[in-house]
């Protein structure tokens, strides 16, 4: 099965390729993400990842409920600083 993870979106870049890149917090880690799916995207905002690419955002509160039901299903395991989730109203994901 292929999961889309949701992250926090903490810095955006755009390299010489053209493509515009991004740091995306999961769980505590960043991962260089690529944004080019998601053009409106901005510093603050939620988006859905799925192999190094964001192909949606997400409000806050639905980030929260993938996390949620993620875990339920015992998938966070496979993360970095599972056993955490987006931080309501806050700056990281923990």
């Amino acid at each position: 099965m292929c999961l889309g993870v949701p992250g926090k979106v903490t810095e955006i870049t755009q390299p010489d390729a053209g493509l515009q890149m991004g740091r995306v917090q999961f769980g505590g880690i960043l991962k260089e993400v690529c944004l080019s799916f998601v053009p409106d995207v901005r510093v603050g905002d939620y988006v859905i990842v799925h192999a190094g690419f964001a192909i949606s955002r997400v409000d806050e509160a639905e980030a929260q409920r993938t996390f949620e039901l993620l875990r339920e299903m015992g998938e966070l395991s496979e993360l970095p600083g599972a056993d955490t989730e987006p931080e309501a109203g806050g700056d990281a994901v923990r």
